[in-house]
């Protein structure tokens, strides 16, 4: 979870992510299993002038210079990381010609850190928009494995392995009433049921409920396979190269021109912000902004001597997700106060691995392979912003996700391209706007 675009944050001694460099064929037993075979997603320009203000809207940065012409796109992408990547891939498939701009490495940030963990759901029958998002997820996930594997030959580590999640007695009462009313298959385990199909928990807090359809992917490899399925469907993708500003026209102010990195004008006919916690400075009107801000989180990798749990496991803001090679990565600590500094704390590591030994006690003699931080974009009540940017007629934005991005990814994805193509929406169009009063009812099915 480096800066979104970044390299990925190393934090010596304890290493980087799980995948190594994250490029080319990957190591390790993963493999994605059988899939039916794989779905499609369902599925404007003007000459570039100098940067002008535009009234109402904060102004960032300003090229020094009148930058020189690019090729026109239908879309230009701010954010390469999961959210920004699938929305181009989607878009592309649409018959849209897109470009992705980033300040650094492409996928390299929160979601290049992330656990990968994808809850089960039903978008039939899901209760809130964001459980619909999250469901058409769940739903689509094996088969959107399956494209990105026939499309680039790279196995994404997408599998079914199930999981269990331990909740209090008043948290159960709001959540699984969610849970029948969406038809997730779910079952309360005994202590002695619990025993018997994971022997080596210890004594972990709340009630087991045993989630069969429970996924995990291995985001390393996911977002290597996604890079390269852009490039196949024809996606410009421009890695170290940020956009200084969003430029108007002057002939209609609140009309985006396209964007500017450095003395390069890129014209495009839509601009899609989804640059994670950097995204702020892109939507901000007369001073202030929607409070899309980053949330630090760090995360452990351990290697016990052999299997110690073959299933996710759930405790409150907390989880581990063992690996198909036996690893289990621990995580994730929720620290807003850090603002932008990715590091790995003392106290921050000792948290997550008190974490693990108490909930599987055989960890402690495990060997610490790697930690590694991010920053998530945060919002004020915990969900996306997603859809048009005020002040602007053409500028969208897509982000916010905080913990569940990779979950949310493919529902924010066909969201933003029925958006941009007018289609029918799957859920309601303003369920996520940027000017919407935060709230914090509507639990939703699953926290990450």
């Amino acid at each position: 979870m480096p800066r979104r675009g970044g390299g990925v944050n190393a934090n010596r001694p304890c290493g980087k992510t799980e995948s190594g460099t994250g490029t080319g064929t990957h190591a390790g037993t993963d493999r994605t299993p059988a899939a039916p075979a794989a779905r499609v997603f369902p599925v404007f320009s003007v000459p570039l002038p100098t940067p002008v203000p535009v009234p109402g809207v904060a102004p960032v940065p300003r090229a020094a210079t009148i930058p020189r012409m690019a090729k026109h796109h239908d879309v230009a992408v701010i954010g390469g990381g999961i959210i920004g990547l699938t929305c181009a891939y989607a878009l592309a498939k649409a018959g849209l010609s897109v470009a992705v701009f980033d300040r650094g490495d492409l996928g390299r940030e929160a979601s290049w850190a992330g656990a990968g963990i994808l809850p089960p759901g039903n978008p039939d029958r899901a209760a809130t928009p964001i459980d619909t998002l999250r469901a058409i997820g769940a739903a689509r996930f094996p088969y959107f494995s399956a494209e990105l594997g026939e499309l680039t030959r790279l196995d994404n580590g997408y599998f079914r392995c199930g999981g269990i999640e331990f909740l209090p007695p008043d948290e159960a009462a709001e959540v699984l009433p969610l849970w029948e009313a969406e038809g997730i298959a779910f079952e309360k385990l005994s202590r002695e049921a619990l025993r018997e199909i994971e022997p080596a928990l210890g004594e972990v807090p709340g009630d087991p409920y045993l989630l069969p359809a429970c996924a995990q992917v291995r985001n390393p490899r996911h977002l290597a396979a996604l890079v390269a399925a852009c490039e196949r469907v024809g996606v410009t993708l421009r890695p170290n190269t940020g956009v200084d500003l969003i430029t108007a026209d002057p002939r209609r102010l609140t009309v985006a021109a396209g964007v500017v990195s450095g003395n390069e004008a890129c014209p495009a006919g839509r601009v899609l912000v989804a640059a994670g916690p950097w995204s702020e400075r892109f939507l901000t009107a007369g001073g202030r902004g929607p409070g899309v801000r980053p949330v630090r989180g760090q995360i452990a990798l351990l290697k016990p001597a052999g299997r110690v749990t073959t299933r996710v496991l759930m405790i409150g803001k907390r989880y581990l997700v063992p690996r198909l090679d036996n690893q289990v990565l621990v995580g994730s600590t929720e620290e807003p106060e850090a603002g932008f500094e990715k590091a790995n704390t003392a106290a921050g590591v000792a948290d997550l691995i008190a974490l693990a030994t108490r909930t599987i006690p055989a960890l402690a003699s495990a060997e610490l392979v790697k930690c590694w931080s991010g920053l998530r974009p945060g919002s004020p009540d915990g969900l996306p912003f997603i859809g048009p940017v005020p002040g602007w007629d053409n500028v969208y934005v897509a982000t916010g996700h905080f913990r569940a991005g990779v979950q949310l990814s493919l529902g924010t994805a066909q969201l933003v391209t029925e958006m941009f193509t007018g289609r029918p929406t799957c859920v309601p169009a303003d369920a996520f706007a940027v000017t919407r009063t935060p709230h914090s009812g509507g639990k939703p099915a699953f926290r990450s």
